[in-house]
């Protein structure tokens, strides 16, 4: 854990990276992770965002989903999509749905994140999304429909 809050941003990336590929799901190593999502180096916090995501940390989708709405860099409002996603937390679905609104790479990761939850704005999301000017984000969309379809009911 003391390497998640290490002086290095380097230290700090690989060990997010190594909690994210052997998890301890401890609290004090989740709050850590958590700590690491206002890092000043952006690789730092796409890593910790990736690991909360891995170990699903319920505790961090608040600070999850104002990191996908709100941060400067593409790659971390990604990272932060594809962690609530992983979650599954009903509380991070708004951020998931407000992320169908911004750039192609994170609308498509949205669609993705779209498979933990069902219900009538997902499915009104979702044919949103197969409407998508990115043909990439159509296809993950038409992905997604056609295995729900595929899903035994019941």
């Amino acid at each position: 854990m003391h390497g998640i809050l290490d002086d290095s941003p380097i230290v700090r990336r690989r060990a997010c990276q190594l909690e994210a590929r052997s998890p301890r799901r401890s609290v004090r190593v989740t709050d850590a992770l958590i700590s690491r999502l206002d890092d000043a180096d952006e690789l730092v916090v796409v890593a910790a965002a990736d690991a909360l995501g891995e170990v699903r940390a319920r505790a961090a989708t608040g600070a999850l989903s104002s990191l996908a709405g709100a941060h400067a860099d593409a790659r971390c409002r990604e990272a932060a999509v594809a962690a609530l996603g992983n979650i599954g937390d009903d509380a991070g679905l708004g951020a998931i749905l407000s992320a169908l609104d911004d750039k192609p790479a994170i609308r498509r990761r949205a669609v993705v994140a779209l498979s933990a939850f069902s219900g009538t704005l997902v499915e009104v999301a979702l044919a949103r999304a197969l409407e998508d000017k990115d043909w990439q984000v159509r296809q993950a969309a038409e992905a997604l429909r056609d295995a729900a379809r595929e899903a035994p009911v019941g």
